[in-house]
């Protein structure tokens, strides 16, 4: 028997907040959404099934968040990734992408003064973004070199990490910069696979 003891970034929402910032946040919306499941979803249900006299807890549902983060087909980081495949993209034409496509959804703002910004409101308040630099954030892939030197480590952690990872690059998930083989295929077994992609299947694993 052990006990676990889960260490993780506390919500993050400084004057300027970037790439960084939205993983962080959207990590932290995952958990409180894993404690939402187990701690009043799952067990209210339990006591109506067995008809206990209770007096029903409410509480704050991050799930609409969660959906504007990485519900696909449209949201943040599915849209994110798209405009990392066009070489011409900036911050601005990021913004108004995320502005057109998601301003009807109610966690999600446009703020007065600023052409490059987007504000999520999270669980735990509101935090606006600043998109200069997500793009060459979300495209810091590691090359195929890098990869293959890797997986001849000793250590069988970082052969587990390599080997998921990749694993994880041969999903059908939205990739930048792959060499086209035959029949289209990448030259590589590894994919150049967005970091938003990346981050997300890490959180789901």
């Amino acid at each position: 028997s052990f006990i676990g003891v889960l260490d993780i970034y506390g919500f993050e929402s400084f004057e300027t907040n970037s790439f960084e910032q939205l993983c962080i946040n959207f990590a932290n919306e995952k958990l409180q959404q894993l404690f939402n499941q187990h701690v009043f979803k799952e067990e209210q249900q339990e006591y109506i099934k067995e008809k206990i006299d209770w007096t029903y807890v409410d509480f704050n549902d991050n799930q609409d968040t969660l959906d504007l983060i990485e519900r696909k087909p449209v949201c943040i980081l599915s849209l994110l990734d798209e405009e990392c495949m066009f070489p011409k993209a900036t911050s601005d034409s990021l913004a108004s992408k995320l502005i057109q496509k998601l301003s009807f959804h109610p966690r999600f703002e446009k703020p007065r003064f600023s052409n490059t910004a987007f504000t999520i409101q999270h669980y735990a308040g509101k935090v606006t973004y600043d998109t200069r630099t997500f793009i060459e954030k979300n495209k810091d892939f590691m090359i195929p070199e890098q990869i293959s030197l890797l997986q001849r480590s000793q250590s069988s952690f970082i052969k587990t990490v390599i080997d998921n990872m990749i694993k994880a690059q041969q999903s059908n998930t939205p990739s930048i910069g792959s060499s086209g083989g035959a029949g289209g295929e990448s030259k590589s077994a590894f994919k150049f696979t967005c970091v938003a992609s990346q981050f997300s299947n890490s959180l789901n694993v």
